[in-house]
């Protein structure tokens, strides 16, 4: 896994610093979002031939390390 995280770069020059693939225009946000629209692995590869299968693997490597935290508190606004 940790290869796979070697492909999420954080760049303060690109996309104001949020997590991107290989330092390219692609956020990991980007991704999730477009895998939880119900697109496949294929599909996006189709639509962003810069990414590659990995890089799409490597997005949810990085949003699983995510959620591994101890707890999880409610915050009220």
């Amino acid at each position: 896994m940790d290869n796979l995280l070697n492909r999420i770069t954080l760049n303060p020059d690109i996309c104001h610093g949020k997590p991107t693939i290989r330092n390219m225009r692609y956020p990991v946000e980007m991704i999730l979002d477009l895998l939880s629209s119900g697109m496949t692995f294929q599909d996006i590869i189709d639509d962003y031939p810069a990414i590659e299968f990995d890089d799409i693997k490597a997005c949810l490597a990085f949003a699983s390390r995510l959620t591994r935290v101890k707890s999880i508190q409610k915050v009220v606004a």
